[in-house]
């Protein structure tokens, strides 16, 4: 899609996070704390990025993850913008940039997938099949 399709796609704010780098207010966004059954795709492309079962409540304010749901569609860009040192997440198909991972998070990896929500959409687990993602049923046995 070009920028003017987006714009017509995307809220505001979701084209703000995915097309210009932004970021959403703290603990004022969809899925800081929703914690139902089901994956998160990117709100462009309709990838599958995140799966429910490794979210978990970070306390920052956005939606974290422990980890992806397939390395190869979320890449690492090294980000050094707002005189911090980061690593940037973004969506591998669509390019949208998604948030950031830090190393402070649970489990074997220790990393915190620190993600904005208008760079998502949630499919709950009995829509899956619906809704053409059928092959994640899988992950929830």
């Amino acid at each position: 899609m070009n920028k003017e399709e987006l714009k017509q796609k995307l809220t505001p704010i979701q084209y703000h996070v995915t097309q210009e780098n932004g970021t959403e207010p703290p603990h004022r966004n969809e899925f800081d704390q929703h914690f139902d059954e089901g994956i998160y795709v990117d709100i462009v492309s309709g990838k599958a990025l995140f799966h429910s079962k490794d979210k978990y409540d970070a306390g920052c304010g956005w939606p974290s993850f422990s980890q992806p749901i397939e390395n190869l569609e979320v890449t690492e860009h090294f980000d050094e913008s707002h005189g911090m040192r980061r690593t940037e997440v973004r969506s591998k198909t669509a390019n949208s940039h998604l948030g950031h991972v830090f190393p402070d998070g649970p489990g074997e990896n220790g990393l915190r997938y620190c993600i904005n929500s208008a760079a998502l959409r949630f499919v709950p687990k009995d829509q899956l099949e619906k809704e053409g993602y059928g092959e994640y049923l899988s992950l929830f046995s």
